[in-house]
Formats: structure tokens, sequence, C-alpha cells
């Protein structure tokens, strides 16, 4: 499965920027799955609780990963897709995650971390991180939700 596959992205309906700056894990998975309910459910498909419960997973991940090891989360963004969401995470740091692009595979050896970004490239799809102008980067992923 090609995780950089760009064939999704079409359609994409405006960004829903959140009314108030996400600043924790908690506000964005929150905010993300608000979207889900409100702007991406309708009446010919409605997102199940087990996709609502993937993207929470995505959500928690890609925030903690800008609090905890790119300077903070800096902005959050969901963009509702005809196959599912786009989520945007802004954070301050330059640094391109070394996994963000690997297999997928688990850590041999729990030492406290590591399972992030395999938890995000199992769950998620056209993974991409950007640099943002005046410095930082922007980590964008696709969560499917059919």
């Amino acid at each position: 499965m090609d995780r950089t596959d760009t064939t999704a992205i079409a359609s994409v309906t405006t960004a829903a920027a959140a009314p108030a700056p996400v600043t924790t894990a908690a506000m964005a998975r929150a905010y993300a799955r608000r979207v889900v309910l409100e702007q991406w459910n309708d009446a010919d498909r409605t997102a199940t609780e087990a996709a609502l419960i993937d993207l929470s997973l995505v959500v928690s991940e890609l925030a903690a990963n800008a609090v905890r090891h790119g300077g903070g989360l800096a902005g959050f963004e969901v963009t509702p897709t005809p196959q599912g969401v786009r989520l945007a995470v802004h954070d301050n740091s330059d640094v391109v995650p070394a996994a963000a692009f690997g297999p997928g595979s688990l850590p041999s050896k729990h030492h406290g971390n590591g399972y992030g970004w395999p938890v995000i490239i199992r769950l998620a799809r056209d993974i991409a991180v950007d640099p943002r102008p005046g410095g930082g980067k922007t980590v964008s992923v696709l969560v499917p939700l059919l």
C-alpha cells in the first residue's frame, strides 16, 4: 500500500479552522471528532465508531509528537475529503522525523516511546512533512473514514 499516493487528495473541501487555538492533544481530538460529526457525516455516509477511534489515535500521536519533539503545537487543521479527513499539524521544529516514511514496524523493545509513528503509518495515508515559512514544519495525513 503506497502511503504517499496523492490521488485521495482530489475533491478536498475547505479546511476547517478551529474556532480557538488548539494547544493540546485533547483539544485536537475533540475538534477532529466534531468536524467529522458536523461536516463529514451526511445522509450517504457516516463514520463508524471504529473509524473515529482510529482518527483519535492518529490525532493524539501527531499532537503529542508536536509537543514532545516539535517545540510545541503551533497549529491544527482538519479538512474533510470524500475519503475521510486530512489533518495538518504544525510545529516549531524543522526536524523531519526519521520514522515518518518508514515501514511502520513496531519497536522490538519498549523504551517509553517509539509507537507513535508506527500507529500513524498503519492508520493514515498520504503522509507528508513540509517546511513552514519562517521555520517549523507541517505534518499532514489523510485518515480514511470509509
